[in-house]
Parts: structure tokens; sequence; C-alpha cells
């Protein structure tokens, strides 16, 4: 497997007007990584999605991405409107045609097999999210990124989510950048995790992480940070 970034940031910095967003951001994404980026509301987290996939514009920095790399996107928020009466596969297939085979095989991969031809307002918040997630995973991408993936599922959801997303990892191969507030899960499922304030604080594996006094001063020391709350709850997870 190619050690080379499969995309790279270099001191990239983002402005709102006179409000700089972004700041002197750096950061590799290797390939077959699960990579978190963690941070405060309102730290930049999700700009730095978009600035990666290039749909907000830089104000200082460049973004090195491989030749051909193929990314998938699950955006924060989809607005689809309730009235239309969208199958799956319809949706999937917007804004251009998909094979039917193609459909069938990334609903699977996304965790839900025979829904092509449900109407999409009628699926759980749960389905919808991997409705996004397996129109994220069309055209074989080498990197997802995953922008608060499971906002709005409740905890057993949310675990099953991101189950759902290091089986995918296994599976294709490809590597996983995903934003989440949910701390105990990163630590937990996760090869590298960025810490953004505006700036990066502290970047490295979990444990590392979960240690740094730049994540604790964001995030609380109380129970040494979220790595040991993440171990508490797997230990008791007979319990829920």
């Amino acid at each position: 497997m190619s050690q080379l970034p499969l995309i790279q940031a270099n001191e990239l910095s983002v402005h709102r007007g006179t409000d700089a967003i972004l700041q002197h951001v750096s950061l590799r994404i290797h390939p077959g990584e699960i990579t978190t980026i963690v941070g405060p509301n309102g730290s930049g987290k999700s700009t730095l999605l978009k600035a990666l996939v290039g749909s907000v514009p830089l104000s200082h920095g460049s973004i090195d991405r491989q030749p051909g790399l193929r990314v998938g996107y699950l955006p924060q928020t989809v607005n689809i409107d309730p009235t239309l009466p969208l199958t799956v596969g319809r949706l999937l297939s917007l804004p251009k045609m998909v094979k039917r085979a193609e459909i069938d095989q990334v609903l699977a991969q996304a965790g839900l097999s025979d829904c092509a031809d449900r109407p999409f307002t009628q699926l759980s918040g749960g389905q919808r999210q991997r409705v996004l997630l397996a129109r994220a995973l069309l055209g074989n991408p080498q990197l997802v990124i995953l922008d608060e993936p499971t906002q709005g599922l409740d905890q057993p959801g949310s675990a099953h989510f991101y189950r759902q997303i290091e089986e995918i990892r296994s599976e294709l191969g490809c590597a996983i950048l995903m934003v989440s507030h949910e701390l105990h899960v990163v630590m937990a499922s996760s090869d590298h995790v960025i810490c953004l304030n505006g700036h990066v604080c502290c970047a490295g594996r979990p444990e590392q992480v979960a240690t740094a006094p730049e994540y604790r001063a964001l995030f609380g020391t109380g129970t040494q940070g979220a790595l040991a709350l993440y171990r508490h709850e797997h230990t008791h997870h007979h319990d829920h």
C-alpha cells in the first residue's frame, strides 16, 4: 500500500470576511486510516472538510491530492423536500444515473440492503443516514469524508453507524475522515485524532491526544478525558 498521503493540507487558512475561521492548519490523510476531527462548536471543523473537498476558498496555504483521487462526501445537512416522491434508488441516481447493481452494492455496504425501491421520506433517521452514506460510497472512493454523520441519531443508532464505518474501511480499504462530537467513540475507533479549535491544538493517536494538555483544556480532565470514559463504558457495556 502506498504510504504517500491521499490528501495533504499545508498551512491552510480560511477567512469569512475579516474573521479567521481556520489558521495555519496542516494535516495528512493516509490510505486506509480512520482520522477523526474533534473540537468545540465553532472551531472550524465543517469548514475544514469543505476546504479539503474544494467547496470553500483558501485565504492561504495549499492542498495536495493524489492524482485522480476519488472522494465520497457526506455533508452535515442534506435538505430533501419531503413532498418529493423519491425512492432511495432514484436519490442515489441524482445528479447522474447509476446502474442498479451499483446502487444495490453501496446500500449493502452501508448496511441497508433491499431498500432501493422504498420512498426515502418513509425511512427512519438512521436509515436515511445510511442512504447518504451509501451515496458517499458511489464510485468506489479512496477517501470517504463524513461530517457529523450520526447527528440526530440516538446512542445505539450512533454506535451501530460507527461499526458500519469500521466495516466499510475493512471491506473497501478506503480512508475515512470524519468530524464527530462523540469523544468516546472517536477514541475507540480512530487511528488518528486531530483536535481543532481554529488551528490544530494537538494531533496523534487517540491515547496521545487524550492525555495532551490542549485536549484536556477543551474537553476536561475529570475522567482523564474521553478515553477513560470509553474504557468504562466498554467494560460495562452489558449493563446498557
